[in-house]
């Protein structure tokens, strides 16, 4: 196993989540945009597009640990897998990340959103909201949903920090990067009509900040008032499920 710098880390973090947000955020402005060859709303290939997403994301960021997500490097740090000294280092890259890869969607498709007859409701493209609002429910949505993210990824183990996929794994660990792909598309398509699904603070935050100052002529509200739930609900859920891996003897 490979040892990297802090910078190493960050850097590696940093544009793996932006590639993340890229391919995300890029399946929904290709399916919500009027003039985008793939228009027309359809769940499987967002959940199929998100999951790749992270796979992508994932095998660009092996020298970090391929977090890409603040809930997996709450989880990974609570379970000991990397120092707790760490942790806002993660936090930074994947926020700002996401943010950089929002930015890249939108410029993808800019002529896309020039031309959307109903620029009000292009905020869906780059966050998450409920389809029935209620904050606490909302909460518990993406809490239960992070918990099998992250309780998967820690009973799996499928990442080595500096490994990538070169390492010998067994068992769910074999299927590498493509494992965690594999849930997120089954979390997308079984749990995700609740919230959308962040399962990620960084994933919601950083393309909601973007969104607020993107120059989307006539776009919507960035809905703050939401904001709190797709980034405390997945911190939570990634707690709960490192607790329950320690409780069962999984460290």
């Amino acid at each position: 196993m490979q040892t990297f710098s802090n910078g190493q880390i960050f850097v590696s973090e940093f544009i793996g989540t932006a590639v993340l947000l890229l391919l995300g955020i890029g399946v929904c402005a290709n399916t919500t945009l009027k003039k985008a060859f793939g228009n027309g709303k359809d769940w499987l290939l967002i959940s199929f597009g998100w999951g790749f997403a992270v796979f992508a994301g994932a095998s660009i960021a092996w020298k970090s640990g391929a977090h890409l997500n603040p809930a997996v490097t709450l989880a990974v740090a609570t379970t000991d897998g990397i120092p707790w000294s760490q942790v806002p280092l993660y936090f930074a890259a994947e926020i700002s990340g996401a943010f950089v890869g929002a930015g890249l969607a939108y410029l993808m498709y800019k002529k896309q959103f020039d031309t959307h007859d109903e620029p009000e409701n292009t905020g869906g493209i780059f966050f998450t909201g409920p389809s029935v609002p209620n904050h606490f429910w909302n909460f518990v949505s993406e809490l239960i949903a992070t918990f099998v993210l992250i309780y998967w990824v820690l009973q799996s183990s499928p990442f080595e920090m500096g490994t990538g996929d070169s390492s010998v794994h067994f068992g769910n660990s074999a299927l590498g990067y493509a494992g965690v792909a594999f849930v997120v598309i089954a979390i997308g398509a079984s749990l995700g009509g609740a919230t959308g699904y962040a399962v990620n603070p960084a994933r919601d935050f950083g393309p909601r900040v973007m969104y607020s100052l993107l120059p989307i002529k006539g776009k919507g509200s960035s809905n703050w008032g939401y904001a709190w739930v797709p980034f405390i609900g997945p911190l939570v859920g990634a707690l709960i499920g490192a607790g329950v891996f320690l409780l069962v003897g999984g460290a």
